[in-house]
């Protein structure tokens, strides 16, 4: 049998896009830092070029020889051997971002080591879950006790990457990913239930530990209060209504880019936003970006594009026979879908602006890299199930 065509093409085009706007939205931040016209576009041509080629090449692969399976095991081996070791290597080794280091420095390339952990950990829990979750014992103590020392492990490791890369969003998909992928594995909905509960109290503690979180938190829902107080009885409205902030500075140039380009946009690199008043415009205002140079029409048209690719991958998903490739494949595609709605959400004040990239989309050659070897290995298994 032969990859799934369509979804490979559809990738490549979403890559092709990212790396369009790569060139366009990056004009005001190469004459900030003196970099050449071409340095972002570059670089996105190269990362962009080399994970279709990544994907092609691991897509050619047999999924059940322990070959390919050793792989990605060992991506996840050596990014978290990378994680662990990152906080204690010197600056000229480590690149420092939000007063974290996140990046180690191979020469001209930095590389992010929790991307790959995330792609790992996907089929950690694919395989790992496929032997440990028994559909036929739906008993909710059996669940937990059997996920307990995913739990803990996740708790540790997980907790680690937070504390020393101070990077809350990665850490909220990595604990999403551990408990949708035990309910794709056949857990009931009332662990999926109790492990949502777990999480959420987990993030208000993590919220409430720290004055700056809660100031941005609190900053955020007193932008949108005034859109959910009427609805509930005055007695808790009272309780939940916050004095009224100013519209945060990203997330208020975010919008203004988004209604200044209107339906059809400003035209392609006409945008004005990116001249330094949106930054990281090229990264986690990506959306904002292409929104004011295309308009809505043209982000509508990416994202039917995005959207099809993810409802490809479940596609798949649901057409393997064996269970483990069934949870690796929803596990990519939640792991794309959880991704593009934090970063969409984030940036029109939705929900608080977490720093999440839109996979293939944004700049970012570590991002492009591991999620071009998940969508590698979903092509692999597509050649084992009939579309």
């Amino acid at each position: 049998m032969v990859v799934d065509k369509k979804l490979f093409y559809l990738s490549s085009i979403l890559i092709t896009i990212g790396i369009v706007f790569s060139y366009s939205l990056s004009a005001f931040t190469v004459l900030y830092f003196g970099y050449n016209e071409f340095h972002f576009f570059a670089r996105q041509l190269f990362f962009g070029v080399s994970g279709i080629l990544i994907m092609f090449f691991i897509s050619q692969l047999n999924p059940d020889k322990e070959s390919s399976k050793k792989l990605i095991l060992g991506v996840l081996i050596v990014s978290f051997l990378c994680i662990i070791v990152l906080p204690f290597l010197p600056s000229s080794l480590a690149t420092a971002s939000g007063g974290a280091k996140r990046w180690i420095r191979f020469g001209p390339v930095s590389i992010s080591p929790v991307e790959f952990f995330k792609i790992g950990l996907i089929y950690f829990l694919a395989w790992s879950y496929t032997r440990r979750i028994d559909d036929s014992k739906k008993v909710l103590k059996h669940e937990i006790l059997i996920l307990l020392p995913y739990c803990i492990v996740a708790t540790i490791v997980i907790g680690y990457i937070y504390i020393t890369q101070n990077d809350l969003g990665q850490s909220v998909i990595s604990f999403f990913l551990i408990f949708a992928l035990a309910f794709f594995a056949g857990a009931s909905k009332r662990l999926f239930a109790f492990g949502t509960l777990v999480v959420m109290m987990i993030g208000i503690m993590v919220i409430f530990s720290n004055q700056r979180r809660i100031q941005r938190i609190a900053s955020w829902w007193g932008n949108i209060q005034d859109a959910f107080l009427p609805l509930l009885p005055e007695s808790l409205a009272s309780v939940l209504r916050v004095s009224a902030n100013n519209e945060p500075y990203q997330i208020s140039h975010s919008l203004n880019a988004i209604a200044h380009g209107g339906m059809f946009g400003e035209g392609l690199g006409l945008g004005i936003f990116k001249l330094g008043f949106l930054s990281e415009v090229h990264t986690d205002f990506v959306l904002s970006g292409i929104t004011e140079e295309i308009g809505l029409f043209g982000l509508g048209i990416i994202c039917i594009i995005y959207l099809w690719m993810i409802l490809r991958i479940f596609r798949i998903a649901g057409r393997c026979e064996k269970k483990e490739y069934f949870i690796f494949c929803s596990g990519i595609a939640l792991l794309l879908l959880f991704s593009f709605f934090m970063n969409a959400f984030g940036i029109i004040s939705l929900t608080p602006l977490k720093g999440v990239a839109v996979p293939l989309l944004s700049y970012g050659g570590s991002s492009m890299w591991a999620i071009c070897i998940g969508l590698g290995y979903v092509l692999m298994i597509s050649k084992k199930v009939k579309l």
